[in-house]
């Protein structure tokens, strides 16, 4: 009698053996359409941003006293149109959009630092460490976030260096919640506790078991974050407590033409277009990442 033997397809063998917890959420995150476009439209927009400004036909300081609130004009090379001093709108949003965004992005960085930081080392600590450690961000959250600003802006002066600092400094709160509670229940895995038996140092049970652990609920929770930073600093720039000027943002732009609107639409209309549009693309984005994290979805 002759054994037969069955060979187990080779393309399912190594899409079984090669599929990771990355690998199957960058999958799911490609099925998303919405996810995929919104990826794209972001990616334009930083290049215009970024590189734009380099190869718009008029500098961002350039001053035109015969083009001064002027409408878009394509003949002149002012396709946005221009402000109350003369200055090409294009340009001026190309270039507020690389601060808005580069705002949103090094803030969310901090807050990421911080949070992950402070969230772990209370989750997995414990004990009175933790108490103190939580009742912190508790009084931190009871602080209104415009009256962090102000009192910033009294004794430092307006820099713009103070929007990473204030923002920064007040949306790593939810983060260090998060981590927490992802380390609460890390901490007493099997993997952790055998950590803890080989005789790993506590730095390096955070550092190399915890955190990468908790990665995933970071992820999504950063690609919601960003959209919320560039918000909070448009509204903060709208107040004329934020940017200013020769330095421009969208928050800063869309003041501005909020205050000629009756005369000047396109000093509205542009920048919040582009302020929109980055806000929803950035929150399907989000929702695509979360749902691709999502493992009641598999």
């Amino acid at each position: 009698m002759t054994d037969v033997v069955l060979k187990p397809d080779r393309a399912l063998t190594e899409e079984v053996k090669g599929r990771s917890l990355w690998q199957d959420a960058w999958n799911r995150l490609l099925r998303n359409h919405a996810a995929v476009v919104s990826g794209i439209v972001l990616i334009i927009i930083l290049l215009l941003s970024f590189v734009g400004p380099y190869l718009a036909p008029h500098s961002v300081d350039e001053v035109n006293w015969d083009y001064i609130d002027s409408p878009p004009n394509f003949a002149a090379g002012y396709y946005f149109g221009t402000d109350q001093n003369g200055r090409d709108l294009l340009v001026r949003t190309f270039y507020g959009g690389r601060v808005s965004i580069t705002i949103g992005l090094v803030a969310t960085l901090v807050s990421l630092a911080i949070g992950v930081s402070w969230g772990a080392i209370a989750g997995f600590v414990g004990g009175r460490v933790d108490n103190l450690m939580m009742r912190v961000v508790d009084i931190l959250y009871s602080l209104p976030f415009i009256f962090f600003v102000i009192m910033l802006t009294v004794i430092f002066g307006r820099y713009m260096v103070l929007m990473y600092v204030a923002i920064g400094a007040v949306s790593w709160l939810d983060m260090a919640r998060i981590v927490r509670g992802q380390t609460l229940s890390l901490k007493r895995k099997e993997f952790v506790e055998a950590a803890h038996a080989s005789g790993v140092s506590t730095f390096n049970i955070i550092r190399r078991h915890i955190v990468p652990n908790t990665l995933g609920p970071v992820i999504i929770y950063v690609t919601l974050t960003v959209p919320t930073v560039m918000l909070t600093e448009s509204f903060i720039s709208f107040l004329g407590m934020g940017v200013q000027e020769p330095n421009s943002s969208w928050g800063v732009l869309v003041s501005e033409g909020a205050r000629v609107m009756d005369i000047s639409w396109w000093g509205l209309i542009f920048p919040c277009a582009f302020l929109s549009i980055t806000l929803l693309c950035l929150n399907y984005l989000g929702d695509g990442v979360r749902d691709a994290f999502d493992p009641k979805d598999r």
